[in-house]
């Protein structure tokens, strides 16, 4: 049991390497291409673009809720970074590796170049009251998975992975973290106020 959980140890990152950050902002660029290309339809017998190409549409297809998955898998990474441990945290540290590891792989054979550290793992810490509301939407999400389209899955996850990568450190991508984790916890404290002790107000 033991020799297992340091095997598991071994594949979680507590940090960021360049290589990483290089994935994460890959995974967040072609989520964002896919969503701009959906701005264009198809030439019906009405019109055609240049040699019977595609036309822009009106713009319905861009429509920024689609990108609502994908930025709800970034926050519900980012959650998961902020947990100490648990499932979430050793599942963002096992992301986290795993980013590092597959950007270092193409970084040295596509450059020659090899990564170098960017960031520690430091999200704003997910509070006890936090925790409350991270849990139940663990619980929400687990019951209400089959009701999800699979492509809607597959976006949601793609933006978890983007989410561990990204919203830790310092910088631009950190205020994602800066602004998901407090909060989540001051959501959870509302909750804990309202519902346990009556004061809402």
């Amino acid at each position: 049991m033991i020799t297992l959980a340091a095997e598991l140890g071994s594949m979680t990152s507590t940090t960021l390497t360049s290589a990483g950050l290089a994935v994460g902002i890959g995974l967040l660029a072609v989520e964002h291409v896919k969503w701009w290309r959906g701005g264009t339809a198809p030439a019906t017998a009405g019109g055609k673009g240049k040699k019977g190409g595609p036309v822009e549409s009106s713009g319905k297809s861009r429509d920024p809720r689609k990108l609502i998955p994908f930025w709800f898998g970034i926050a519900f990474g980012t959650l998961a970074v902020a947990c100490p441990a648990g499932l979430l945290g050793n599942g963002a540290g096992f992301l986290r590796w795993g980013g590092n590891g597959i950007g270092d792989l193409v970084m040295s054979k596509m450059t020659g170049q090899t990564s170098s550290t960017v960031a520690s793992a430091s999200a704003p810490a997910l509070s006890r009251d936090g925790s409350l509301v991270v849990t139940a939407l663990v619980i929400s999400l687990l019951l209400l998975r089959k009701t999800f389209a699979k492509v809607l899955r597959g976006t949601w996850w793609r933006g978890v992975w983007a989410g561990t990568l990204l919203a830790i450190g310092t910088g631009t991508f950190a205020a994602i973290g800066n602004a998901v984790v407090p909060g989540v916890n001051d959501l959870g404290a509302y909750l804990m106020n309202g519902v346990v002790h009556g004061t809402l107000v």
